[in-house]
């Protein structure tokens, strides 16, 4: 067990536990929005993207059509298919191990494994996360949506409100400089002045469009905003210069 329990394997399961217990909440906001427990849990096992899937209910339970919300959270999981042309280099995964690494490819298992310098244990902290983070985030969201339809009026509890403040907290850590601040400021209001003006759910499509055209014509680094969200290495240069992380120039 201790030769099995290396710090790549740690780190996983440790993310995994964090991540997987806020499962808890998107369970019980997705039935508050209007989905049933299976279609809960059908967003989980098989689109398995937070984010994605808090923008996809929050639509939802703004009144959005399908297709809005199908779009928003489109945009949001696009940064998945970047971290897999990556890992997909570093890994190299063969056979079913491709499909089951897509799947699993999150910021968590990103983050985790590159964050290593051994190939050995860039494999062991992929797949100890990604696995990790997907078995308890669909229990949690089991147990939040059965909790869930226990509660009644989510108004009472302050559910309502709740995906707001989820996105709040997601995107809050992400505004360290002047240009980020900026570009929220400028969504932010793009998204106010269209809702009066466009169906539900097309206002965060708005605000997406003017992001990706700051983001055009920015003149900050390529990769800027493509590292993952969890460092597992706080405080450490971010892999580069290091192993196999620095051939891939990206950090995390």
């Amino acid at each position: 067990m201790r030769i099995a329990l290396t710090p790549a394997v740690r780190i996983g399961l440790s993310i995994s536990v964090a991540t997987g217990l806020y499962g808890v909440s998107f369970g019980a906001l997705s039935v508050a929005s209007g989905l049933d427990f299976w279609q809960t849990m059908a967003l989980s096992l098989l689109l398995f993207s937070g984010g994605s899937q808090f923008a996809f209910i929050g639509v939802v339970a703004g009144g959005g059509s399908g297709l809005a919300a199908m779009g928003a959270a489109t945009l949001l999981g696009m940064r998945n298919g970047i971290y897999g042309m990556q890992l997909n280099a570093l890994l190299q995964p063969r056979g079913w191990r491709r499909f089951a690494a897509a799947q699993v490819t999150i910021d968590e298992s990103t983050a985790t494994s590159t964050g290593q310098t051994d190939p050995a244990e860039q494999r062991r902290g992929f797949w100890t996360a990604g696995v990790g983070v997907f078995v308890l985030w669909n229990i949690f969201t089991a147990v939040g949506a059965l909790a869930g339809s226990a509660l009644g009026d989510p108004k009472q509890w302050g559910l309502d409100g709740a995906a707001v403040a989820a996105f709040l907290g997601l995107l809050w850590p992400r505004l360290k400089g002047r240009e980020p601040v900026a570009i929220a400021v400028v969504c932010a209001l793009a998204t106010v002045l269209a809702v009066p003006l466009v169906p539900a759910g097309v206002p965060i499509l708005v605000a997406a469009l003017v992001a990706a055209v700051f983001g055009w014509f920015s003149s900050g680094p390529r990769d800027e905003g493509l590292e993952p969200d969890v460092d597992p290495y706080p405080g450490r240069e971010h892999g580069r210069g290091h192993g196999a992380g620095a051939a891939t120039g990206e950090g995390a």
